[in-house]
């Protein structure tokens, strides 16, 4: 019984090696591949990995932004991706403990009405303001690229009489009315 427990501790110690092996392994590349300012997209906006408290890459969660899209993969042994179009994002919120003011972090509150992600948070990433400002930015781009208006904008109007979220100046043809 005891020899038993000293090969389950010598399997559990090399299993914990292994994977103390891959994060630095992934941390050596991913610093190198930023070094040498390369993307995992080359057509990205932003990237970064989910990071510790600390500041350090320590995490199989990747984020990455395009033009028109916001990617989430998690993952090691099993990895899931997922994408939600920055047109369906409603709102973009930044929070920052003490802990992550000190070592330069910050975490996005994204609310969205993607259906298979909805609301989601993008945690402990760097130049976390920046990057609030990227999403802010890109995300009024593609709703009006899309023409994606919400009901707080659609009833700002003074001229809808009949709160029905549309002008009153506009014609049934989407045409200026005669007013």
């Amino acid at each position: 019984m005891e020899k038993f427990l000293h090969i389950l501790l010598i399997v559990v110690i090399c299993i914990v090696a292994l994977f103390i092996l891959a994060i630095v392994l992934t941390v050596l590349y991913e610093n190198s591949r930023k070094k040498k300012g390369k993307k995992r997209k080359p057509e990205s906006l932003w990237e970064d990995r989910r990071r510790n408290f600390f500041g350090m890459p320590w995490s199989f969660t990747k984020y990455s932004m395009d033009k028109t899209r916001f990617y989430l993969e998690r993952g090691f042994l099993s990895t899931r991706y997922d994408e939600v179009r920055l047109y369906r994002i409603t709102d973009v919120v930044l929070v920052r403990s003490l802990l992550q003011k000190i070592f330069g972090l910050g975490t996005l509150k994204i609310d969205s009405s993607d259906k298979s992600m909805g609301d989601f948070v993008i945690e402990n990433i760097r130049d976390s303001e920046k990057v609030k400002e990227l999403f802010s930015q890109k995300v009024e781009e593609q709703r009006k690229a899309n023409r994606v208006y919400t009901r707080e904008t659609l009833g700002d109007s003074d001229n809808d009489m009949d709160n029905d979220g549309v002008p009153d100046d506009i014609d049934e043809d989407g045409g200026m009315g005669s007013n």
